[in-house]
């Protein structure tokens, strides 16, 4: 069979389907906030929160919670929502308080799953969790439609408040001069980097996270120098490495968050060049 023939094959399930659909709008909703993570040097926020969602999941696994998406949600916003409110004033710094809840909720969470869990397969699904090798391939319609209702209110949320987020990004103190409310536009990146980082976690995994936000922002400003063109290449080449990752890994059989990642690092290393090569040019 060829490659045509594989996908074609595989597309007549509805699992792959559903893979495709929440793995493009969940590589969209990643990409529209990556630039002003970068920018306000917050890039790894995205690995601290994934792993708070790990531990999350673990004690909702204990408790034998069935759904535990609003459990997820909830402790993930409330963590984002204190990250980036407190972060920069507290004596312990941003990165610092990242870096410190990252370690921390990864232990605890892998602590409370190894000690109460009553899984036969407690190596597979601390996996999974962790690299999202499975679950995008396990996802049901259900699974599909919150993760539409949450990707456009995501992208609405960050059409509909572009100019202020712009405006906190670059300068905050300006912003709050200008009469802008930075800590309300804050609160708003907060509660949305909190739904990504929940919803990224089905696509590749919890520490895999930062990838998806990191790279497209990285990517787009080797090649643009706007804030609008640099978002707007971000998100397309997001969906483009989301899209060729799945594709991949369903021809070759390869873990799907894994894959993603690593064409993201082809597509960086050729916005590099391309990048040194406009560069190049302009002298």
């Amino acid at each position: 069979m060829n490659v045509f023939q594989i996908l074609s094959a595989n597309f007549a399930y509805p699992f792959v389907r559903y893979a495709l659909i929440t793995g493009v709008l969940i590589a969209l909703c990643s990409s529209l906030l990556g630039v002003t993570l970068v920018l306000k040097r917050f890039s790894f926020i995205g690995d601290g929160l994934s792993h708070v969602a790990f531990g999350a999941i673990a004690i909702a696994s204990v408790l034998k919670i069935t759904n535990d998406m609003p459990l997820v949600l909830a402790v993930t916003i409330l963590c984002a929502v204190l990250l980036l409110r407190t972060g920069q004033h507290a004596k312990i710094k941003g990165d610092a308080i990242i870096a410190m809840i990252s370690v921390g909720a990864l232990a605890i969470g892998y602590l409370i799953m190894n000690k109460f869990s009553t899984s036969s397969n407690l190596s597979g699904d601390v996996c999974s969790t962790l690299f999202g090798s499975t679950s995008i391939l396990t996802l049901t319609k259900t699974d599909v439609v919150l993760s539409i209702v949450l990707s456009v209110v995501v992208t609405a949320a960050f059409v509909l408040f572009y100019n202020k987020i712009f405006a906190v990004t670059f300068d905050e103190d300006f912003a709050k001069a200008t009469g802008t409310k930075a800590g309300i536009y804050n609160l708003i990146i907060a509660v949305i980097i909190a739904v990504i980082i929940v919803l990224a976690m089905n696509l590749v995994g919890s520490l895999l996270i930062s990838a998806l936000v990191i790279f497209p922002a990285l990517s787009a400003m080797r090649m643009f120098k706007s804030f609008r063109s640099v978002t707007i290449c971000s998100a397309v080449f997001s969906v483009v490495c989301a899209v060729l990752g799945i594709l991949i890994s369903i021809v070759d059989g390869t873990p799907v968050g894994s894959t993603i990642v690593a064409v993201d690092i082809v597509g960086f290393l050729t916005a590099l060049c391309i990048g040194k090569l406009k560069g190049a040019k302009a002298k």
